[in-house]
């Protein structure tokens, strides 16, 4: 349940210390019907952050309609299209490891998301050492670096003969992924 709000009060239990959180929630109907349910679990996940209002459509949703389109077109799944694109843009780091921790690094890696790539690619100098380059996925990139990976989605979408945006429109997402990066 996704939920907003203000923080209206923070009390400590005089006997017991509990710490109490008291918030006056915005969405009061979504709340009373998930409350019956949630006040029976015995631990919740709780997280609270400053809120953003949500842009209808920016550089990376863009550019996961897009790979979804292409997609379709091609046969294959959104991911792996996404995927390709990471290893194209060649936004990664080098790391050389000891070759038994290898599997451990390559899989808390891709743990980070679908476009967090880990490949292993070569023997290392030092003896019992891999050398694995770490794509990192499109949420970490810069201007530049999403601006040459959205491109190369859509050049790839129109030699399908896929409808995008026009280059005016292409631009602005790109101002706004930068204003986003920028402000957080």
């Amino acid at each position: 349940m996704r939920l907003t709000g203000t923080i209206r009060d923070v009390s400590m239990g005089f006997l017991d210390g509990e710490c109490k959180l008291t918030l006056a929630v915005n969405e009061k109907n979504d709340l009373k019907l998930a409350y019956d349910e949630l006040s029976q679990c015995k631990l919740l996940d709780i997280e609270l952050k400053k809120h953003r209002k949500k842009r209808s459509l920016n550089a990376n949703a863009y550019l996961w309609v897009l790979c979804g389109k292409l997609a379709d077109k091609i046969g294959v799944d959104k991911e792996s299209v996404y995927r390709q694109h990471i290893l194209n843009a060649n936004v990664y780091r080098v790391a050389e490891i000891n070759e038994s921790a290898a599997d451990t690094l390559i899989k808390g890696w891709q743990m980070n998301g679908v476009g967090w790539i880990a490949e292993r690619v070569d023997e290392s100098n030092k003896d019992g050492f891999v050398i694995v380059n770490l794509y990192y996925g499109s949420s970490t990139y810069n201007t530049k670096q999403m601006s040459r990976l959205l491109d190369s989605v859509i050049e790839d979408c129109r030699e399908q003969g896929i409808q995008t945006i026009t280059p005016d429109e292409i631009s602005k997402l790109k101002s706004l992924w930068e204003a986003e990066k920028i402000n957080g």
